[in-house]
């Protein structure tokens, strides 16, 4: 059934692109494309550009379409092949290349156009299909995760070094000013003296260390065995104490899960190692205690998803809503010899944008306070949105 299924959208995929149309498969059918596991395969269904619709209808007049529906938004037709109802329609005065879901997947080395899975997260009318979307993603964060961490654990040790000194050297400098090491969202922290903080894959150990000397009692996860051994010789160097959990965010022991976290911090360069951020906000908010606070500091994805920056000249490069995985050199690699570079695994990453940050966040149940879009410092980049700082918090629930 999948077969002769496959095969139907292929048949259509490639009508379509023959015909000079773009398109793109909806619906189950798009999940289907993207590797989801979706029950009902008797279906098709696709969307055309509105000029071209009429065309399209011709392309398939060897079918027997049916009659043409329309209304003032949209208009639609119906054929079968191979006993499957493909359903063909369009949006008038829109542009489907435009749409900013609209993917390219390869199956199989066949090229077919659909709308990313990740649009349905956000549709209330496929939302009985989102327990599969999710794990569909959490199957491939298992498969990513195993390459993000081999990529994590080649040299890291040697990169933290180059770019930062030796433990003790760093260790000198951070204790003369703790808190300079946790700009810009130092701020939102409060006095964190005797606070209990976990610092979600908080690499090379450098703000758990500024914190510790602050006072608070850190705990820092991450699956690199490189940083973490930087990170304990940095706190011992510094004269604190902090906790190290060496382990995948998502497959934290149970022994590391009490609620009693007062502050879950994030920062700079991680989302984008994760495909689904649904279990991350549910993990963070299952970590705080209530009143806890999350507080993420991120590159902004305007820097990251958008522009390319060389000197004065700024580029638009790239699209900021574009949901596809992507695998990139781990950003430790700069800091090594070039002959070392090209020895290093790849990692994968998904590039968010603010607003889907911010929707997850608020579909986990936490309150956001606060969103603080930080520019770039440098005179070159003047007006140019660099990081950003979210802050949420859990409610405290009162019984009467």
């Amino acid at each position: 059934m999948k077969t002769n299924y496959f095969n139907t959208l292929l048949a259509v995929g490639t009508s379509l692109e023959q015909g000079g149309i773009s398109y793109q498969f909806t619906g189950t059918s798009a999940l289907f494309v993207q590797g989801v596991e979706v029950n009902d395969l008797s279906n098709i269904a696709v969307s055309v550009q509105w000029d071209l619709f009429n065309h399209t209808y011709n392309l398939f007049s060897a079918y027997s379409p049916s009659e043409i529906k329309r209304n003032p938004e949209w208009a639609d037709f119906y054929f079968d092949m191979d006993d499957i109802r493909i359903t063909v329609d369009c949006l008038f005065n829109t542009t489907v290349k435009t749409d900013p879901y609209r993917i390219s997947v390869y199956v199989e080395e066949a090229e077919l156009w659909c709308q990313s899975l990740y649009k349905y997260l956000y549709d209330s009318g496929m939302s009985e299909h989102s327990g599969e979307i999710h794990a569909y993603l959490a199957r491939k964060q298992n498969e990513f995760t195993g390459q993000n961490e081999q990529a994590w654990n080649q040299n890291n040790y040697l990169a933290l070094v180059n770019r930062y000194g030796k433990p003790e050297e760093i260790a000198a400098k951070i204790k003369q000013n703790p808190k300079w090491r946790l700009y810009p969202f130092y701020k939102y922290l409060d006095n964190v003296s005797g606070k209990k903080v976990a610092h979600l894959m908080g690499s090379n150990g450098v703000k758990a260390t500024a914190l510790a000397l602050l006072g608070a009692q850190v705990k820092v996860v991450d699956f690199s065995k490189e940083n973490a051994a930087f990170a304990m010789e940095l706190a011992a160097e510094a004269d604190v104490s902090i906790e190290y959990a060496v382990s995948d965010v998502l497959s934290l022991p149970k022994e590391h899960l009490n609620a009693d976290f007062d502050i879950v911090l994030m920062e700079l360069g991680v989302l984008h190692y994760l495909i689904d951020l649904q279990p991350l906000f549910h993990l963070v908010k299952g970590l705080l205690k209530p009143g806890g606070r999350f507080i993420l500091h991120e590159f902004h994805p305007i820097s990251t998803k958008l522009i390319t920056s060389s000197g004065k000249k700024h580029k638009v490069t790239g699209n900021y809503f574009d949901p596809s995985i992507e695998t990139q050199t781990v950003a430790f690699s700069k800091h090594l010899p070039e002959e070392e570079q090209q020895k290093l695994s790849k990692a994968v990453q998904r590039k968010w944008t603010i607003g889907e940050v911010i929707t997850i966040v608020g579909q986990s149940g936490l309150v956001i306070k606060a969103l603080e879009e930080e520019p770039n410092h440098k005179m070159h980049d003047i007006g140019l949105p660099k990081t950003y700082t979210l802050v949420a918090e859990k409610q405290i629930i009162t019984t009467f």
